[in-house]
């Protein structure tokens, strides 16, 4: 069936509130659903792992980074675009609970519950955040054998890199799956817009040996700010003095906050369409 969305202010439940506990049950509720699901966390680890691996060994060092003051290994320079692309799958897969959500019934009794939109939002955020920020630190124990060593400072600006690329990602995949009927759908959008979104983020190739239009489509991408913040935090020698990391993490931020405030929006759009 068609989504009928009309561009009104959504119905607020009598007495809605803004709670933590609404927001910390479903934040919980992704996680543990999540880990439960065994071969999904394999999957989503395991698949970016293979792809580094097999690319890494593939490309060697026959790749050159023009913009690289070292002749740098492939695995090393695909290394941080491997755990953005852990991140990306992560965040976004995590919101096809929104739609199963809704075909089970549970979002219906959620949304009239005596709790603000906002809550719903913030806490199924929050669940894929953290999932996909732990699964892109799990990625890092294989760091040690590309030769990075990071102290505590490194340390938290590669967890805070993370985690925003993270939250954003999250957002934008509930903006995306709060409007959709099924999972098919939502995969096929995936496909046509994420993928090449990751593509384009300077994890597979360089921004300086690129054409001068795809040059242009990776500044605007702000994926492409995530992927030279890690490599520049992971590998210094290697990263671009056009993506100096506190620029990348302002640039994060702002994204993070529009993404957010879609998803929010989105929600909160009112809709002819049953919630389950």
């Amino acid at each position: 069936m068609a989504t009928q969305t009309a561009a009104l202010t959504a119905p607020t439940v009598e007495g809605a509130t803004f709670s933590l506990t609404p927001v910390l049950s479903l934040w919980s509720r992704e996680v543990v659903r999540f880990y439960r699901q065994k071969s999904r966390v394999i999957g989503i680890i395991a698949s970016p792992v293979l792809f580094w691996i097999v690319m890494g060994s593939g490309f060697g060092t026959s790749f050159r980074n023009q913009g690289a003051a070292t002749n740098q290994h492939y695995m090393a320079f695909f290394f941080p675009g491997a755990l953005i692309m852990i991140v990306l799958f992560t965040a976004i897969f995590t919101m096809m609970s929104v739609i199963e959500d809704r075909n089970e019934g549970f979002l219906k009794s959620v949304m009239v519950a005596p709790v603000h939109r906002s809550v719903i939002v913030l806490g199924k955020i929050l669940g894929g955040t953290t999932l996909a920020t732990i699964q892109g630190l799990i990625f890092l124990i294989f760091a040690p054998f590309m030769g990075v060593h990071f102290g505590v400072e490194q340390s938290l600006l590669i967890a805070l890199t993370i985690f925003l690329v993270a939250f954003s990602l999250t957002a934008l995949g509930f903006a995306i799956a709060w409007p959709m009927d099924s999972t098919q759908g939502f995969h096929a959008i995936i496909n046509l817009f994420l993928i090449p979104l990751w593509l384009l983020s300077g994890s597979l190739f360089p921004l300086s040996g690129a054409s001068f239009w795809v040059r242009i489509v990776m500044r605007i991408n702000p994926l492409t700010y995530g992927t030279e913040a890690l490599r520049a935090l992971l590998f210094p020698a290697s990263a671009s003095p056009d993506f100096p990391v506190d620029f990348c993490l302002a640039i994060l931020g702002v994204f993070t906050a529009i993404m957010f405030t879609l998803a929010f929006a989105v929600a909160n759009r009112r809709t002819t369409k049953p919630a389950a």
